[in-house]
């Protein structure tokens, strides 16, 4: 799903499936962005069951499978890996794998600046980029983690520009 037309055909294909979870199954939590989705019930035997539902229809109707190691069902409070992120019922944190990305990838567009390989200006896109995806949870630790990453290689007041 690298591309935003990717993006955009698979949430209009997937679309079926939407209609299908809303209006036919009668789901009322189910929340999908193009080919992830999760659907909230407090019962676990009808999550475990409806699993062969939704995989039946995607087979039939839209020629898809769910792929095996990524369906689970789990309890709201182990929180849900979505997107990037664990939601919990009341917080959300940035997924450790991103976190780690994120940060390397910080330390690599400094280093890249400071050699004159990158611009000062790709460096502000960057942190402005990953600054939006921290406001979407808990991730003031990693703000300031960045914020020091930047000081220690004299990239003051970035935060300001942005």
């Amino acid at each position: 799903m690298g591309n935003l037309t990717s993006q955009l055909f698979a949430n209009i294909y997937m679309n079926e499936l939407d209609q299908y979870v809303k209006n036919s199954m009668g789901i009322k939590y189910y929340i999908r962005y193009t080919d992830d989705f999760v659907i909230i019930h407090h019962d676990e035997a009808y999550l475990r069951k409806i699993i062969f539902e939704i995989a039946s229809f995607l087979n039939k109707n839209l020629r898809l499978n769910l792929h095996p190691r990524k369906v689970s069902v789990r309890k709201a409070n182990q929180g849900i890996d979505y997107l990037g992120y664990i939601v919990f019922p009341h917080f959300t944190l940035l997924r450790t794998r991103t976190k780690k990305r994120l940060l390397k990838n910080i330390s690599n567009k400094i280093i890249k600046c400071q050699k004159r390989d990158d611009s000062y200006f790709s460096l502000v896109q960057t942190v402005a980029s990953y600054s939006g995806i921290l406001n979407h949870c808990r991730g003031f630790g990693i703000h300031k983690d960045m914020a020091s990453r930047l000081n220690q290689f004299e990239i003051y007041d970035l935060y300001d520009k942005i």
